[in-house]
């Protein structure tokens, strides 16, 4: 019976965002903007780190990895999210729904792990410098990079397992412009128990330890940078890390936004905003936060492009 129930919904319908014709227009100009805007940015990261010996370091391997996310991140959402403002039906296949899932779960998780890497990164090369070839060698940063992706990964392929283990029998609109897990369990005609646990168990592990270990490793960071006794020796310090810093204050800002207002009534339009944020907004920004005022990515850009000398 389960199975039956389960196959009288082949589609979902996402609810994308309330506007006239005159603002879709615009919204599209944003959203394609935003979206163009990340590829070549992050694409642009890729390519310099990948071509220039220089940036051949830990901090760029693990910025290089983030710029993939970043691709990898928006290119899941927004491409669906510009179809749907110009189509009548907004609808996405069941199929296309779990996949949108699985890899937007597995990259927003993955990038949540690689934040703490970075920060553990930034803590050896400020505190412990003298160690930072040994501490941060080759082999420790594949490991930790491979670990990142290999624990995102095998997360979002358990959340999918037990999203597809539950029947849905409609409604079949989602409050949301992207497949997400808590809108998905909401529409659900079976028991959600097991699901929720493994949410919690997800939460607390993706985000409050790795908020916390991030924090840690910043707390060292800023006493060991209060020691410098020189003002540009901080300055200098601390320049190594104020991007990572700035980008991961954004990130969990906009993690903590959405669990402070509950999933209901207006706070639905509040979760769409949120959304955009790490989907849209971040990938866009990260770039630019991370390459803005790094003489090492300007050098390696102009010899890629000889014209911009």
């Amino acid at each position: 019976m389960a199975l039956n129930n389960q196959t009288l919904v082949t589609e979902f319908l996402l609810q994308g965002f309330s506007a006239t014709s005159q603002l879709q227009i615009f919204l599209f100009s944003i959203f394609l903007f935003f979206y163009f805007t990340a590829l070549t940015g992050n694409i642009l990261i890729v390519m310099a780190i990948s071509l220039d010996s220089d940036l051949h370091t830990p901090m760029y391997f693990f910025l290089a990895n983030l710029a993939i996310l970043d691709v990898g991140c928006t290119s899941t959402v927004l491409p669906k999210l510009l179809e749907n403002l110009f189509v009548e039906k907004k609808s996405i296949s069941y199929g296309g729904c779990m996949t949108q899932l699985y890899f937007l779960t597995c990259l927003l998780g993955t990038e949540l792990l690689l934040f703490t890497a970075m920060a553990y990164d930034r803590y050896v090369a400020i505190c412990h410098p003298l160690h930072y070839s040994t501490m941060m060698s080759r082999m420790v940063c594949a490991f930790l990079m491979s670990s990142v992706w290999a624990i995102g990964a095998l997360s979002s392929l358990l959340h999918t397992g037990l999203m597809l283990r539950l029947t849905f029998c409609g409604p079949n609109e989602i409050k949301h412009f992207l497949c997400e897990i808590p809108s998905l369990l909401l529409l659900s005609c079976s028991s959600t128990y097991v699901n929720n646990i493994m949410i919690v168990i997800a939460d607390v592990y993706f985000g409050v330890i790795n908020f916390a270990l991030t924090m840690l490793s910043y707390g060292f960071i800023i006493s060991n940078i209060l020691k410098i006794r020189t003002r540009e020796g901080k300055k200098k310090a601390f320049s190594t890390c104020s991007s990572h810093l700035m980008v991961v204050s954004m990130y969990y800002t906009t993690i903590i936004y959405t669990y402070i207002f509950p999933g209901s009534g207006s706070s639905m339009d509040n979760g769409k905003v949120v959304a955009l944020l790490y989907t849209a907004v971040g990938p866009t920004l990260n770039p630019l936060i991370y390459t803005l005022r790094n003489k090492d990515f300007k050098t390696a850009l102009k010899k890629m492009f000889p014209f911009m000398n």
